[in-house]
C-alpha cells in the first residue's frame, strides 16, 4: 500500500529537519515494505514569498487528499509586521481549521540518556517522567472574535475573545480520557475557573465527561498552579488536558523539563484523516542552514504519524527505539550536548537514526 504524505517543509530550519524525517521514513520503507509517496507543498513565509498568502488553496487541497501531513516549522523575522491574517502563523491556524484538527497531542518524555540535560535537579526527575499534553486546537482565544482600535490613538485598545462550546470541550476531553486509559489512568484538567467564565464551563463539561470513564482519576488544577507543579513535581502528571492558549504555554514548559524543545513531537488530530505532525519548536532562523538543528522532534513526529494516522504501530516502534539507541550511544546535537557525548549535525543525526532502523532485529 502506498501512503500519500503531504510534506510542508516551511521556513528556517524546517527543510533541514523534515529532510531527516524523510530519510528515516525511507529506512522504515526498506525495513518494513511500507511505501510512501511524498508531495511537497508550500505554507508559511515561503508561501507568502511565492504566492502572497501563507496558505495557498492548492496546499490545503493536497493535504486533504493525503493520508497525513508532515510539517517542519513556519515563520521568522522576515515576515514580522505583516497584518495578523497574513502572517506565516496564520497559515498554521488556517490549516488546522481547514483540516478540522481539534486535538493536539504533545508527549514530553525524559530519556534516560538525557536525564542530566533536564534543568531540574536530579531528585525531582528521578523516576520516569512521561507526560502527554492534550491541547484543544481550534477554539479558544486564538480563534475568538478580536479587534483593535486605530493605532497610535491616545486611548488605543485591543481585545481577543476566549470562547468555548460544550461540544468543543466534550470532544477534547474524550481524547484525553481515552489516552489516559492506555497510560497511567490520570487526567489533569487545567483551567482558570476561579476567574474565567469559559473555564467554569470547561470544568463542568470535563467533570461530566469523566463519569463515562469511571476507571480514570480526574484532577482539576488552575493554570498558574499547573505551571508551578510541572517544575515542582512533574512526575505527578500523566495526561494534561487544557485549552488552546494554556496548552500552548504549558507544553513548551514541559518540553524544557526534558532538556530541549528540540526533542518534542506533536500530533494534531481530528475526526478523520489526515492528521498533521510537527515538532513543537519554531523555525529557529538564527541557525538555519548551519546543520545545527535537532531533527529528533520531527523524526518522532513521523513516528506519531505512523502510529496515529497510518496504523503502523510496529514501524512507529522501530523509529522510537532507534532514537533511544542513538542517544544511548552518546550522539547529541548541540542543543542536548550539555554533559558530553559526540556532537553531530542535523544530517548526521538523521543518518544515525535511519541506520539504527535498518539494523533493528525483528
Amino acid at each position: 500500500m502506498d501512503y500519500k504524505i503531504a510534506v510542508i517543509k516551511g521556513d528556517g530550519i524546517g527543510p533541514e529537519i523534515v529532510d531527516q524525517a524523510i530519510t528515516v521514513l525511507e529506512a522504515v520503507s526498506e525495513k518494513c515494505g511500507i511505501s510512501f509517496v511524498f508531495s511537497e507543498v508550500l505554507m508559511g513565509g515561503c508561501a507568502i514569498d511565492k504566492y502572497g498568502l501563507p496558505l495557498p488553496e492548492s496546499t490545503l487541497k493536497t493535504c486533504k487528499e493525503s493520508d497525513s501531513v508532515l510539517l517542519g516549522a513556519v515563520g521568522g523575522p522576515k515576515w514580522e509586521g505583516l497584518p495578523g491574517d497574513s502572517t506565516p502563523e496564520a497559515g498554521l491556524l488556517g490549516i488546522r481549521a481547514g483540516l478540522g484538527l481539534y486535538a493536539n497531542l504533545r508527549p514530553a518524555v525524559i530519556y534516560e540518556a538525557l536525564r542530566e540535560a533536564s534543568p531540574l535537579k536530579p531528585g525531582i526527575v528521578d523516576g520516569k517522567i512521561d507526560i502527554l499534553v492534550v491541547r484543544e486546537l481550534t477554539g479558544g482565544i486564538y480563534f475568538g472574535e478580536r479587534g483593535r482600535s486605530e493605532k497610535g490613538t491616545p486611548n488605543e485598545w485591543a481585545y481577543d475573545t476566549e470562547k468555548y462550546s460544550v461540544p468543543e470541550i466534550e470532544r477534547i476531553a474524550r481524547i484525553a480520557f481515552e489516552a489516559a486509559s492506555k497510560r497511567r489512568g490520570i487526567v489533569t484538567s487545567v483551567d482558570k475557573a476561579n476567574v474565567l467564565e469559559s473555564s467554569r464551563l470547561w470544568r463542568e463539561v470535563v467533570t461530566k465527561v469523566s463519569k463515562d470513564y469511571p476507571g480514570i482519576a480526574l484532577n482539576h488544577m488552575y493554570v498558574d498552579n499547573a505551571a508551578m507543579q510541572l517544575i515542582r513535581n512533574p512526575g505527578q502528571f500523566d495526561v494534561i488536558v487544557t485549552t488552546n492558549m494554556f496548552g500552548d504555554i504549558l507544553s513548551d514548559e514541559a518540553s524544557m523539563i526534558t532538556g530541549s524543545i528540540g526533542m518534542l513531537p506533536s500530533a494534531s488530530l481530528g475526526s478523520g484523516k489526515p492528521g498533521l505532525y510537527e515538532p513543537i519548536h519554531g523555525s529557529a532562523p538564527d541557525i538555519a542552514g548551519q546543520d545545527k538543528a535537532n531533527p529528533i522532534a520531527t523524526v518522532l513526529s513521523a513516528a506519531m504519524m505512523l502510529r496515529y494516522s497510518l496504523g503502523e504501530n510496529f514501524a512507529a516502534d522501530l523509529i522510537e527505539n532507534a532514537v533511544v539507541r542513538v542517544l544511548d550511544k552518546g550522539y547529541r546535537t548541540s542543543d542536548i550536548a550539555y554533559y558530553g557525548g559526540t556532537v553531530v549535525g542535523t544530517r548526521e543525526m538523521g543518518r544515525l537514526i535511519a541506520e539504527e532502523v535498518r539494523r533493528a532485529e525483528f
